[in-house]
């Protein structure tokens, strides 16, 4: 091997080592959060929360059938009285 490729070599196995240390470095770390897309993120959860209760009432009303048929019945009283 000839001085030329010995540079050559030890350039590339140094490359390749500062490559794969930047890696292990950087997955180690944490992203670094933009604070508007905190908040985003933060209001998003907020309102699937909030459909995610909506689904529950709506769920419960739908397979409720005794409460939904009793409430029928007092809208078509309310309806009557009218």
């Amino acid at each position: 091997m000839n001085p030329f490729e010995m540079v050559v070599a030890i350039i590339i196995v140094v490359t390749i080592g500062r490559v794969i240390q930047s890696r292990y470095r950087y997955q180690g770390r944490a992203p670094q959060a933009d604070p508007a897309e905190a908040l985003e993120s933060r209001q998003l959860r907020q309102e699937v929360q909030a459909l995610r209760e909506r689904v529950q009432v709506l769920e419960r009303v739908i397979t409720d059938n005794h409460s939904s048929s009793d409430l029928d019945r007092e809208i078509e009283r309310l309806r009557d009285k009218s």
